[in-house]
This record gives structure tokens, sequence and C-alpha cells, in this order.
């Protein structure tokens, strides 16, 4: 029987090239303003219309100020690539979210919560971390700004298709371990190219116990193994979250829809190209130590020592080390730490927002933290101020800001200062990510809220 990613790919084949690409529809097309202009402009320079205006989605995020969004925008390159993103749209007829609309938010946060992302569809973004939309169910990738023009033009794409690879992860979460701490600990093991090549399906009862915010983080972070993109077979967590939500069906639609959708998955009988099996019990809070996000370790455990890595990667762990200022061996429990940010497509949701708010309760932030806790969407935004969240954070002497990608990558006002140290929910660690010079630690929200309260790198489970 085929796998549930053959089942979604195999039904979305225009036309297969002899000895190359497949011509493969694509149900959903988002943008935002940093892949999109060069895409819009050869439209342009060939005389071309989107041939199906109605499923592409634009909204900025990667530049969006996260204050004072209602006066315009200061920096004269976010501002040009805003308003670009604005009037091209404008031009091509497409559905346009701009700031302060209540419809904003960061796209790959947006796409779930108001469900245009669906399961069985295939969705592309020029944004890798368009992998996120594939806990929904469907087959969602990032595409490069040609793709993207490809995509506009004729709703379909040119793509190899990937080999596959099931991922199962067994057993139950100890206390304090996050969805976040399993895709760190997923990337510690297979390494940022150990899944080069393949799409990925995660399964286990681990995944099955995830909420949908959850498996929308795991998911998220498929792309820093390496895969093309990872995704989750729909279930009644999928249904139930999807069900009333303005872009579902509704009424019979629902019902021919759900029907549909349980027959996403992948038979007993499915053969994966690869299969890998992990155990919760072997998962603790986790870390990164180093410049990628395979970097990392449990919270109470030390940088590795230099004869445990291999001849061919000893000099770039000994760079990646000078740059974060670690030594082999180190504890980095009680390392002194300058910033904190909550936010990112990775860990913007309101799920996220309470598990930080439910560790910082009572407490007050350290006085040697800037803390940036920057909302997914304007959607997460008003659920931090119905549950009442927004007030216990002031009180602990937190600040919301407002959505957009924020300091997950140095684009907008929101940077890290040269040698800062920075616990991040978001999902890259690279050189210069969070600002120049900028030392990254990936974290969940639990370990970024201890690091809040205290000032130091902290196991959240002390706290808890």
């Amino acid at each position: 029987m085929n796998t549930l990613f053959d089942k979604i790919w195999d039904k979305h084949v225009v036309q297969i090239v002899e000895d190359g690409p497949t011509q493969l529809y694509v149900d959903r097309l988002y943008c935002h303003e940093v892949t999109s202009p060069q895409a819009f402009s050869g439209m342009r320079e060939r005389g071309l219309k989107c041939f199906r205006p109605n499923q592409i989605y634009c909204m900025p995020d990667h530049n969006t100020p996260t204050h004072d969004q209602d006066k315009p925008i200061e920096d004269p390159v976010s501002k040009k690539q805003v308003e670009t993103l604005e009037s091209n749209a404008k031009d091509f007829g497409l559905t346009y979210y701009g700031m302060m609309d209540k419809n904003n938010g960061i796209i790959h946060v947006v796409g779930p919560e108001k469900a245009l992302s669906l399961p069985g569809m295939t969705i592309v973004c020029g944004d890798s971390h368009t992998s996120t939309h594939g806990a929904v169910g469907a087959v969602a990738f990032g595409i490069g700004t040609s793709e993207v023009e490809m995509v506009m033009a004729s709703q379909c794409i040119l793509q190899q298709k990937p080999k596959s690879m099931r991922i199962n992860i067994n057993g139950k979460l100890k206390e304090g371990v996050t969805p976040k701490d399993v895709a760190l600990y997923l990337m510690s093991k297979l390494t940022t190219s150990g899944a080069t090549g393949y799409f990925i399906e995660y399964s286990g009862q681990v995944v099955k116990d995830m909420t949908m915010e959850g498996r929308l983080t795991l998911c998220n972070l498929s792309i820093e193994m390496g895969s093309r993109g990872g995704f989750i077979a729909p279930d009644e967590t999928t249904f139930e979250y999807l069900k009333g939500r303005e872009y579902a069906p509704k009424c019979e639609e629902w019902d021919k829809a759900v029907a549909e959708w349980k027959t996403l998955y992948s038979g007993d009988d499915a053969v994966f190209d690869k299969e890998l099996d992990f155990d919760a019990a072997d998962i603790e809070p986790r870390i990164t130590y180093g410049t990628n996000p395979g970097m990392g370790i449990g919270i109470t455990e030390t940088v590795p020592e230099l004869d445990t890595i291999d001849e061919a990667g000893k000099a770039s762990f000994l760079k990646s080390l000078e740059y974060m200022g670690f030594k082999p061996g180190e504890k980095l429990l009680g390392h002194k730490v300058d910033y904190v940010f909550l936010g990112a497509c990775t860990n913007g949701r309101i799920e996220d927002f309470r598990a930080f708010t439910s560790l910082v309760k009572g407490k007050k932030k350290a006085d040697n933290i800037t803390a940036w806790l920057v909302p997914g969407s304007w959607m997460v935004d008003k659920q931090i101020r119905e549950e009442g969240l927004d007030k216990i954070l002031e009180e602990a002497g937190f600040v919301i800001r407002q959505p957009g990608c924020s300091a997950c990558l140095a684009m907008n006002d929101d940077k890290i200062p040269a040698g800062k140290y920075s616990v991040s929910t978001s999902n890259r660690n690279f050189e210069g990510r969070q600002g120049p010079g900028a030392r990254t630690i990936l974290a969940s929200p639990l370990v970024a809220a201890a690091a809040a309260v205290t000032g130091v790198i902290t196991d959240p489970r002390t706290l808890l």
C-alpha cells in the first residue's frame, strides 16, 4: 500500500516529464514580502496574470516592526518591501492581510489558524518553514522565487518526488518536555542533513498525544534536518482543531471533507524508504550550544568533548564554540544570558504563551534580561488578552509586542546585539541569524521562561 505522502502527491500529479521532474498541482500559495517581489516582476515582464488568484494569500511578516505598527515603518528597506507586497497583491487581485489587519501575522501561524491549510492539500511558499503546515496533514514545502512565479502563472510546480521517511516517537513525554524539545532531540540525532532528500511522516504515541499546536512546532522544524518537509496524518485532533475556523468547510461540506480526510493515512503495509524509531524516555528539556540547530544537548548535559567529534567535523565544531564563547565539556546550566525571545512561526502560538505564562506566574523578570514576547498573529494576541495572560505577564514585568517574525531573523528592528546571549524559541541559531554577532541558544517556551525569571540557563523542571 502507498504511504500517505504517495497518496497526496500522486493525487496532485498533472504530468510526469520522462527522466525529469513531476508537474505538481498546488492548492495554496502563500506570499510574504521577502521572496515575492522578483516573482511579481517576472509576471509583469511576461504580461501574465495569476492563473488562480483565489488560491494565493499574501501578508508581510519578516520585515514588520513589533511596535508602533500604526505608524510608517522607519527602516527604508523594510518599508519598501512591505509596500511593494501590498501594491503587488492589489495589482494582481490577490487577498492581502496588511499590518494591523486582524487577519495579519506570521504567514505560517495564520494559515493553520484560519484553516486556509487543510488536510490533503499541497501548499507552497517562498519560505523554508512552510513545512509547518504539514501538521494538518498537508504536503507543504518551501520553494524558490522563480518557483513562486511558476505557481502564480500556472498553479503548478516542477518538482522531483522526494523519498519517504517515517519517524516514530514512542512512549510518553516526561514533565517539562515539549514538542520543541522533541524536534531539537531529533535534529541532534539526525544532524542538519540526516533527512536530505526525504519527506518525513511523524508517527507514534508521542505524536498522537500532541496537540495541533505542538504538531505545528514539530513540523516547522523538519527543514532543519535537511528534509523537504514533514507532516502528520490527520486524526480527530486535527478535525477538532480545524472545525468552525474561518476557511474550514461548513455544514454538509464539513462532513464530506472529514470523510475524505479519514482516508489520509499510511496503511500497515506501507513501505517507506527509511524508518526510524525513538523513545520519549530519552528526551529531556533541550538547548543548543552551537551554530546550527543540530548542535544540541539535554539541558543537564555538557557540551561534547572534542574526542567525541569525528575528524571531518572538528574544525567547524571548534569554530562554532569559539563564536558562541563555549568550551568542550562545559556545562551550560547557570550560564548568564541577556535576551529571551518567545515567538516565531515555531513557538508564537497561544499554547506557547500559556506555557511561558504558567512558569513565570507569581515571579519577576530577572533584571539582566531583555524579553521580547511576540504573538504569531493578531488572533494569538486576542486570545492572550481574552485569557488574561497579558495581566499575569505584565505583573511579572513582561511586555507583549505586536505580531511579526521579530527576533527570529535580523530583518526588522528586533536584533540581538553582538556578543549577547539570547535564549530563543525560534528555529535557527546560525551565526548572525538574530543580529550580527548575536549568540543564539534555541529552546522551548518553558526553558525560555525559566531563563527569563532567573537570568541564567535554567532547567524549567526545577521551577514547575
